[in-house]
């Protein structure tokens, strides 16, 4: 699988260090603290990824990947997917 890395283009994923969903924010309190950390989805179909390049430029990313064929639709800084 190749990924898509903004800095340094496209890169082997054993290039990278998967986190997991890119989707659920963490809790102000504790309530629902429980449920962002244990609880997850599992999709079929295209997912946001957070991915951290460890062997190249060492940002975070995050992927867009369908969970059915590991097609990869994209990719942005974790910091700009944020905003």
């Amino acid at each position: 699988m190749r990924i898509p890395c903004p800095y340094c283009g496209d890169r082997d994923s054993q290039e990278f260090v998967y986190r997991g969903d890119a989707g659920p924010v963490r809790p102000d309190g504790e309530e629902g603290f429980f449920d962002y950390v244990y609880l997850r989805d599992n999709p079929a179909g295209p997912i946001r990824e957070h991915w951290y390049h460890a062997q190249g430029c060492r940002s975070w990313i995050v992927v867009t990947r369908d969970t059915r064929s590991h097609a990869i639709h994209g990719a942005t800084l974790a910091a700009e997917a944020a905003r």
